[in-house]
């Protein structure tokens, strides 16, 4: 086990390698000189070359590609351009809001997904099958932003059970006032596309021999659903869940604009529209970084689920 840890994480490394150079060519050389992008329209020559100084865009690339290195390796990405705070400072501060939405939100939609798929299983083909389905694709089809409208207007405007928007500064005041609306939106969001995924890979477990065979030996329909085909359908469905983990971060930025919470995804869209690049730069980098390690994860995760499972 440890062998392939060591093993996957210097497999990393040519493609963590990939994704500096392409941040880096895509910011250096198809971005812009941000020396332009901070001086102004009000902007002169000596200004512009001072900039360039300060910032280190006017030495030769292979340089800038060995600071640009530096600063990944040291977490160490400046201040933004923007508001002059550490870019590391940035990161933790608005990594924690994001969080106290996230993993509450992950958790529940994995939880009622799981549990409804199973149901639905045991009726498949019924009426009931067919009207979940037609209900998931028509919740699909509807956008985020009406959700949030409808639930921000219905439940916290109309109803004032919840705040309309808002951040404390405590966690708990955080996770149970300002964040259960978000997270009731994001599950109501993302239950459809779950529920349809799920009973997929449940369905395809239940048509596999075993379960016939288990079948034919007596075991009851809820022990076959439950011990047996959950266990296989949960190899896809930690994949799912995992693979899902880093985008999350930078997907919830609706969620986090209109709720005014102070998290990652807000700080991106707000660092595009301020052409913060810094900023833009160290996320990009590290939810890369974040994506290998969680398909890392995923895989340790697959042989303790299923002991049959070889790593290689």
């Amino acid at each position: 086990m440890f062998a392939y840890i060591l093993r996957r994480l210097w497999q990393m490394l040519p493609t963590m390698a990939g994704v500096v150079v392409l941040v880096f060519v895509l910011f250096n050389w198809v971005g812009g000189d941000p020396a332009y992008i901070l001086a102004g329209k009000m902007s002169n020559a000596e200004a512009i070359a001072n900039i360039r100084k300060q910032l280190g865009v006017d030495q030769p690339y292979y340089v800038q590609l060995g600071i640009f290195v530096k600063q990944i390796l040291t977490f160490d990405f400046g201040n933004s351009w923007a508001t002059g705070e550490s870019v590391a400072n940035i990161i933790t501060t608005r990594l924690g809001p994001s969080l106290t939405v996230l993993i509450p939100l992950t958790i529940l939609e994995t939880f009622f997904g799981i549990a409804l798929a199973l149901a639905i299983a045991f009726v498949r083909g019924s009426l009931t099958d067919r009207a979940v389905m037609i209900a998931c694709t028509v919740g699909m089809s509807i956008s985020i932003l009406v959700y949030i409208i409808v639930f921000q207007y219905g439940f916290a405007y109309k109803l004032g059970l919840f705040p309309v928007q808002g951040w404390g500064e405590s966690f708990g005041e955080n996770l149970l006032r300002y964040s259960l609306l978000p997270i009731l939106i994001g599950l109501a969001v993302s239950i459809a596309p779950t529920l349809r995924l799920y009973r997929s890979f449940v369905l395809d477990e239940a048509n596999q021999d075993y379960v016939r065979t288990a079948r034919a030996k007596g075991l009851g329909e809820r022990r076959i659903m439950w011990v047996h085909v959950l266990r296989n359908a949960s190899i896809p469905i930690i994949t799912h869940v995992m693979s899902n983990l880093p985008a999350l971060l930078i997907g919830a930025f609706l969620l986090e604009r209109f709720f005014g919470i102070p998290g990652i995804g807000r700080e991106v869209i707000l660092a595009v529209e301020r052409s913060d690049f810094p900023v833009i730069k160290a996320i990009t980098v590290y939810v890369a970084a974040a994506t290998m390690i969680f398909n890392l994860l995923t895989d340790l995760m697959y042989q303790a689920v299923d002991p049959r499972v070889q790593l290689s």
